[in-house]
């Protein structure tokens, strides 16, 4: 069943877009990501052109995030204040991030910065995940218990003025740490259409050393707010949000996450996150096989 996209100009499969919306739910449900870092990519390899892509993905990780906020908050499991400065933070990073985009537009580079900073940040993370996972799953071969790690946050943190009480989280540190982690989730959103999880979830339990009970609620607090601020950015600005496109995603996503939660509860957490690892990390390679791989013919001229 094709159906036309007006902003990226051209005619998909319906049901494989719902699909890959399913896929990412799939994924969300299992291993408690927005997702955001998979969508785009995807939507990247069907052919959808990256800035439709990562514009679109940001305003369904909008709606997928809704749900999972609402059942933190039944277990009060948002710090509401440390959630507020990263959402000022991340709508100040969101209109910084939406200047770059158009100036990255405007040179035509936005496509190679949207695919190189996937394979960055993917790689990285991914190499990451898969390193823990490894070390957690022989750790509980060999019956060698792991090191349990204090809990506090970065000496750069402790270095900042102008510290506040965050009582949910049980810190007191300066509100300038979540601005600017914020602000640099806001631009990453933007500019990759993520909700930034995967980079503010180990950032809040590393950098400042929140406590782990608030730490997804809060994140997806900020997500939802920021992700909100940049749809509204992209589409008042780059204009190339396609709400039919988010529309079909947000479908198969709702879908998927319930089939993705219940799935979860009959595999291990190490190997799920081994597994998550492992696609990170095969989505990282195709990307930069995108980047690098030359085809035979530079330039193809058809007649129909």
């Amino acid at each position: 069943m094709d159906i036309y996209l007006p902003i990226a100009n051209l005619s998909v499969n319906a049901l494989v877009i719902i699909g890959l919306g399913g896929l990412v739910g799939l994924l969300s449900g299992m291993f408690g990501v927005g997702g955001g870092f998979l969508t785009t990519p995807l939507l990247i390899f069907y052919g959808i052109p990256p800035t439709v892509a990562a514009a679109s993905a940001a305003s369904q990780v909008t709606g997928a995030s809704v749900s999972g906020v609402y059942a933190h908050l039944q277990r009060n499991g948002v710090d509401f204040r440390m959630g507020g400065v990263m959402v000022a933070g991340g709508v100040i990073g969101s209109i910084a991030g939406a200047w770059l985009f158009r100036l990255l537009q405007e040179s035509g580079q936005i496509d190679t910065v949207i695919a190189m900073l996937y394979v960055i940040l993917l790689g990285g993370i991914g190499a990451l995940m898969a390193r823990d996972a490894i070390v957690s799953i022989r750790a509980t071969r060999t019956g060698v218990p792991l090191k349990v790690r204090k809990r506090r946050h970065h000496p750069l943190v402790a270095s900042l003025p102008f510290r506040w009480r965050f009582y949910r989280s049980g810190l007191y540190i300066s509100p300038l740490a979540p601005l600017l982690l914020g602000f640099v989730t806001g631009i990453l959103t933007v500019i990759l259409g993520v909700g930034g999880g995967f980079i503010m979830v180990p950032a809040m339990l590393y950098l400042l050393g929140m406590t782990t009970q608030v730490v997804v609620g809060t994140s997806l607090f900020q997500i939802l707010f920021v992700t909100m601020a940049a749809t509204m950015v992209h589409a008042t600005t780059t204009k190339a949000v396609d709400i039919v496109l988010a529309a079909l995603l947000l479908i198969g996503s709702v879908t998927g996450a319930q089939f993705g939660a219940r799935l979860a509860q009959k595999i291990k957490p190490d190997y799920l996150r081994l597994l998550l690892a492992a696609m990170v990390l095969l989505v990282a390679i195709r990307m930069a096989l995108g980047l690098g791989w030359r085809p035979d013919e530079i330039y193809t001229v058809t007649i129909s």
